[in-house]
């Protein structure tokens, strides 16, 4: 039979590494979210932020770019340069999250209104609106305005930029003259005749081509 004493060195290492290991290394003392506190004077677990702190990615030196305004006022500039995948950036986007109130034409005449939704949302094509500077529709849309809610936490800034744009182009589209087409570019087709206009919830009808017997006849 072995002697107990040769075990003896093996046990008391082991002992002494033990004894270095507590409980608070497997079970931290920690607080729940917003518990009670008796450390801090407020009582108060979750402790605000250290003034001046900025997270990573959120110093937002570019004050206009935020806020779409010069001093007090709303600016009416871009930002950045747009481009044409820009735009189309700008219409995906306005597609989603205005079109349901506003209407693909900016008319105001979007589904939500058409199913009986207290307040109509102004057409986008009336003269106080044409004159609005660009950075009036960021502001709008990253602050909310009246009974419309904010789209801040749901549109990037970058997005919220393209959408005005896109207002821009939007109502230009519904508001344009041959004379707004540059020198040497002509028209490339003749605009269609609608029936009906069509509503935003619901589609133009357009009136059918003519036939080339039509055509003929006419002559």
């Amino acid at each position: 039979m072995q002697s107990p004493r040769k075990f003896l060195p093996g046990l008391m290492l082991t002992v002494l590494v033990t004894a270095g290991c507590r409980l608070d290394m497997q079970v931290q003392p920690r607080y729940n979210p917003l518990a009670k506190s008796t450390f801090f004077d407020d009582q108060r677990a979750a402790r605000p932020l250290v003034e001046g702190t900025v997270a990573r990615g959120e110093l937002r030196a570019d004050t206009y770019f935020y806020t779409g305004k010069v001093g007090g006022n709303d600016g009416d500039y871009m930002p950045f340069a747009v481009t044409r995948a820009d735009l189309a950036r700008g219409q995906q986007q306005y597609d989603v999250f205005c079109s349901p109130c506003h209407s693909r034409l900016g008319d105001g005449n979007g589904f939500i209104p058409s199913r009986g939704f207290s307040r109509k949302p102004p057409s986008y094509h009336i003269e106080r609106l044409q004159k609005a500077p660009i950075g009036y529709f960021f502001d709008v849309a990253t602050n909310g305005f009246g009974i419309m809610l904010d789209y801040s936490s749901q549109v990037s800034p970058r997005d919220r930029w393209l959408i005005a744009a896109y207002i821009r182009a939007l109502q230009l589209s519904q508001n344009a003259t041959r004379a707004d087409v540059p020198a040497g570019q002509d028209v490339p087709s003749k605009a269609p005749t609608l029936l009906e206009p069509g509503s935003g919830a619901t589609l133009p009808r357009l009136k059918p081509a003519a036939t080339e017997s039509e055509k003929g006849e006419s002559q």
